[in-house]
C-alpha cells in the first residue's frame, strides 16, 4: 500500500512539472506563507481502489485530468476560508420533482370494480390500493361530487370509463394529468384497433395480447409506442413459433419517421381527404341560440408508395394575411385550437402556416380544429303539445331544413321526449317513420333524405294515466342527428394537396366534405 501511494505521489509531482507557471506560483505562495511541504492529500477521496489507480496509470489523458483535480485540491483550504465569508444563499424554493408526469400502474376494471388485468410500471404504489377505487367512486357519485381524479391518502386515481370497463392509472406524485388521460384514451384507441370492440369479453379473450400491448405502450410510467399500426408490425393476434435469431425490432420504432415503414409500394397512388365538421348547438325555448360551435377534423386515407412528403393548403385566414391574399374574393376561415398528428412539421407551420408532413400508411386523423362562431340552426324544430282532459296528449313536431336547397341531409333522426307514463302510441308523419322507445321515453322520427328548404310534420298521440306528473318532471330538449355530404358550415376548403416523392410518380388526391350533428339540442317550452 505504501509503495502504491509513493508511486501515486510521484505521478502527481510529474503532472506538476509539466506546467512551470503553476509550479512556480505554488512554490512562491508556499514560501510566502513559510511552508515548503506539499499539502496533505487523501488519495482515498479520489480513488476507490488500487485497480482504478492502475487503470488511470495506463491512460495519459486521465493522468492529465488527475493533475487538474489535484491542482484544484491544493488550494481547497484557502477556498473554504473564502467561502465562509460569503453571505448565505437564499433557500431553494419548493417545487415538483423533475419527473412529474409518470403513472405508477394501470388497471382495467369491470363494471363492478373487479380488476381484469393490470400492469405495475414503477412499484411505488401497492397493487392492493385499487380496492379503494370503487368504494370511493360510489361515495362521490352519491354525494354528487364525482370527478375524473380521486384521491385516497397519498394515492391518486386518474380514471376514464369506456363501455363496461374502467381504465384507471395510479400515481403518488403530482402527475401531468393531461398526459395520463391522453394515454388512457390512446390505450382505448389501440385496443379498439386490435379487438374491434373494447369491452370486458374482449379483454378476457385476449389476456396475452393485452399484456404485451401494456408493456409496449408504457415504460416506467411514461408513454412509449402508441401508434397501433406500428404495434401491429410486431404484436400480432396470430400465434407465432419462436425462431432463434429471427427476432428484431421493426425499423419504424427506431427511425426518425417512426409512423411509416419503408418499402411501401402501390400500383395506384391515391390520397383520400375527408373534411368532417360537427355542429354543436343549443337553442332555448324562445328560439335564441345559447351555444354554437363547429368542431372539425381532417382525415386522410393514404395509398402512396415510398416515403412521400405532402403539403396541404387550406383557406386559412392567417395564411391569407401573410401572403397578401386576404380580400372579399378569397373567403377564409380562422381556425382555433388546432391539433396535429405527430407527422406534421410544427416548426414550419408556426413560421409560414404550411402543413407539411410525411404521412402514415392507411387511415389517420391529420388535424382537428374548432370555430366559435354563430351558426344558424341547419334543421329547425318546433313542437306543440295539446292535452285532452286527463287521458291523452298529442304532440305535433315540425322540422324545417335551413340549409342550401341543393344539399340533402341524410339519416336524420329527431328524438322527441314524451312523458314517462305515456302508453298506447299512435303516429302520423308526412315523410319517414316514427317509433316509440319506452326505455328512453322518446319518440324517434327517422327521415332518410331531407332536402334543404323543405318542411315536414309528425303527429304523435299517447294515452296518459296522469297528466300532472309530466309537469313535475319537466321536458328534456329535442335532439337531432343528421349528416349533410358535400357541404361545410364554416366554409373551409382544401386549396391544394402537393405530393412530392423522389421517384416522381403521379398521385391523385380526392376531397370530400361532410357536415354532421354533434351535440345538437333544442329546448321546448
Amino acid at each position: 500500500m505504501a509503495g502504491w501511494l509513493a508511486g501515486w505521489v510521484d505521478e502527481w509531482m510529474g503532472g506538476w512539472s509539466g506546467d512551470s507557471s503553476h509550479q512556480h506560483s505554488w512554490v512562491q505562495r508556499d514560501s510566502e506563507a513559510g511552508q515548503r511541504s506539499p499539502p496533505k492529500l487523501r488519495p482515498a477521496a479520489v480513488f476507490a481502489s488500487a485497480n482504478r489507480a492502475a487503470h488511470l496509470e495506463a491512460s495519459p489523458l486521465r493522468r492529465t485530468h488527475l493533475g487538474s483535480h489535484l491542482r484544484a485540491g491544493a488550494s481547497a483550504g484557502r477556498r473554504k476560508r473564502r467561502r465562509r465569508r460569503l453571505p448565505a444563499l437564499p433557500p431553494r424554493l419548493p417545487g415538483p420533482p423533475a419527473a412529474t408526469m409518470s403513472a405508477s400502474a394501470v388497471f382495467i376494471l369491470d363494471v363492478k370494480g373487479k380488476p381484469l388485468i393490470s400492469r405495475n410500471y414503477k412499484g411505488d404504489v401497492a397493487m392492493s390500493e385499487i380496492e379503494n377505487f370503487m368504494p370511493l367512486l360510489m361515495q362521490r357519485e352519491e354525494e354528487g361530487a364525482l370527478a375524473p381524479l380521486l384521491s385516497h391518502g397519498r394515492v391518486h386515481f386518474l380514471w376514464i370509463k369506456h363501455s363496461n370497463l374502467y381504465l384507471v392509472a395510479t400515481t403518488l406524485k403530482n402527475a401531468n394529468a393531461s398526459l395520463v388521460y391522453s394515454f388512457l384514451y390512446k390505450t382505448v384507441e389501440v385496443f379498439s384497433e386490435y379487438f374491434k370492440e373494447l369491452e370486458e369479453e374482449s379483454i378476457r379473450d385476449n389476456f396475452v395480447i393485452v399484456y404485451e400491448l401494456l408493456d409496449e405502450l408504457m415504460d416506467f410510467g411514461f408513454p412509449q409506442t402508441t401508434d397501433s399500426k406500428i404495434l401491429q408490425e410486431y404484436i400480432t393476434q396470430q400465434g407465432n413459433k419462436l425462431e432463434t435469431g429471427k427476432s428484431r425490432v421493426p425499423p419504424t420504432v427506431t427511425n426518425a419517421v417512426s409512423w411509416r415503414s419503408e418499402g411501401i409500394k402501390y400500383k395506384k397512388n391515391e390520397v383520400f381527404i375527408d373534411v368532417i365538421e360537427s355542429v354543436n348547438l343549443l337553442v332555448n325555448a324562445n328560439g335564441s341560440v345559447l351555444l354554437s360551435e363547429i368542431v372539425g377534423t381532417i382525415k386522410l386515407k393514404v395509398f402512396l408508395s415510398g416515403m412521400p412528403e405532402l403539403r396541404l393548403g387550406l383557406n386559412d385566414r392567417v395564411l391569407f394575411e401573410l401572403t397578401g391574399l386576404s380580400g372579399s374574393k378569397n373567403k377564409s376561415v380562422e381556425l382555433e385550437d388546432v391539433k396535429f398528428h405527430q407527422c406534421v412539421r410544427l416548426s414550419r407551420f408556426d413560421n409560414d402556416r404550411t402543413i407539411s408532413f410525411i404521412p402514415p400508411d392507411g387511415d389517420f386523423e391529420l388535424m382537428s380544429y374548432r370555430l366559435s362562431t354563430q351558426v344558424k340552426p341547419l334543421i329547425w324544430i318546433e313542437s306543440v303539445i295539446e292535452k285532452f282532459s286527463h287521458s291523452r296528449v298529442e304532440i305535433m313536431v315540425k322540422a324545417k331544413g335551413q340549409f342550401k336547397k341543393q344539399s340533402v341531409a341524410n339519416g336524420v333522426e329527431i328524438s322527441v321526449p314524451v312523458p314517462s307514463d305515456a302508453d298506447s302510441p299512435r303516429f302520423k308523419t308526412s315523410v319517414g317513420s316514427a317509433k316509440y322507445v319506452p326505455e328512453k321515453n322518446v319518440v324517434i322520427w327517422s327521415i332518410k333524405s331531407f332536402p334543404g328548404g323543405k318542411e315536414y310534420l309528425m303527429r304523435a298521440h299517447f294515452g296518459l294515466p296522469s297528466v300532472e306528473k309530466e309537469e313535475v318532471e319537466g321536458r328534456p330538449p329535442i335532439g337531432v342527428k343528421f349528416e349533410i355530404p358535400y357541404f361545410t358550415v364554416s366554409g373551409i376548403q382544401v386549396r391544394y394537396m402537393k405530393i412530392i416523392e423522389k421517384s416522381g410518380y403521379q398521385a391523385l388526391p380526392w376531397v370530400r366534405y361532410i357536415t354532421q350533428s354533434g351535440d345538437y339540442q333544442l329546448r321546448t317550452s
